[in-house]
């Protein structure tokens, strides 16, 4: 196949990774920074152009479309759609994922543990009640734009939480106000789903002092052994969301595991470091079997 890797950065662990996988099993790959694509939409013949050159001959695309490129990400992605390109992850289901709130909304409605959870939108004056709804302190209060753990921070105490929460509500910020896991001990379960495998998991581990686990925070990974509930959880929160490859971040709280968040573009350095595991070449094979001449899909549904 001829495959097109959209990502800004051709050097990151992942994108090499990738690659290598693929043309390891024969295929072609060219990485293309996305925010240099120029689209023309047109009825009739539609294009994009890259560094001079139209964008053409594309039997698969790989997405790994950063947080802040969500928006012109998913139209280039789109684009490639509309051509009949098959997408390794659908725009629609990367654009689900990506808006919090939504995504928690689509667990919610297909039964998948989640942490209570309060969402408000500017929310001066109503700390009192958010906090009354989610049980009250200690809570995890969450910027909605936030990524890989900034904007996220743990109140203790009630005084503590309504001042985050009003000074956030001054910023006119969207909020989640979540409970605190704290059986889970600063860890958490990350899961690579392929298809409808969890094809490895990991363990991770926050840093001193720091509730968060994101390894862009300092925290570290190690291999896990997960539950069959576990397992089930990841690949029903993956399909929700309609992707084929994700990574579900659960807690493993007293009454079964919750999932915090599905991620789009997991990383693959800490897991295939942690686990030995060989996940971009386990994705590639599944793109070889999934897929076909304009197969675009919607896995999931809202």
């Amino acid at each position: 196949m001829k495959i097109a890797l959209l990502a800004r950065n051709a050097e990151l662990y992942s994108h090499r990774r990738l690659v290598e996988a693929a043309e390891a099993r024969g295929h072609e790959v060219d990485v293309i920074d996305t925010l240099r694509v120029n689209i023309n939409i047109a009825s009739h013949r539609p294009e994009m152009r890259y560094k001079g050159r139209k964008l053409e001959g594309y039997e698969a695309v790989i997405p790994r479309i950063g947080a802040s490129i969500t928006f012109f990400g998913t139209a280039v992605l789109r684009q490639f759609e509309m051509r009949g390109v098959y997408p390794l992850n659908e725009s629609v289901a990367i654009s689900r994922s990506r808006d919090k709130l939504r995504s928690l909304q689509l667990l919610a409605r297909k039964g998948i543990g989640l942490p209570v959870t309060v969402f408000a939108a500017h929310s001066t004056g109503r700390a009192d009640e958010l906090l009354d709804m989610v049980g009250g302190p200690p809570v995890v209060i969450k910027l909605l734009e936030g990524t890989q753990g900034i904007g996220v921070v743990l109140a203790d105490t009630r005084n503590a939480a309504k001042s985050m929460i009003e000074a956030f509500g001054g910023l006119k910020a969207n909020i989640l106000v979540q409970e605190f896991i704290k059986e889970a001990n600063a860890e958490d379960i990350r899961c690579l789903v392929v298809g409808d495998k969890v094809v490895a998991s990991m363990m991770r581990r926050g840093g001193d002092d720091d509730f968060r686990s994101n390894l862009h925070r300092g925290g570290t990974a190690l291999k896990v052994k997960i539950t069959p509930e576990e397992r089930s959880t990841a690949v029903r929160a993956a399909r929700a969301m309609g992707l084929n490859v994700a990574g579900v971040d659960m807690l493993r709280a007293n009454h079964g595991p919750v999932v915090m968040e599905v991620n789009s573009s997991p990383g693959l350095e800490g897991v295939e470091r942690a686990t030995g595991i060989d996940v971009a070449d386990r994705i590639i094979a599944f793109m070889e079997k999934d897929a076909r001449p304009s197969r675009v899909r919607t896995r999931g549904r809202g």
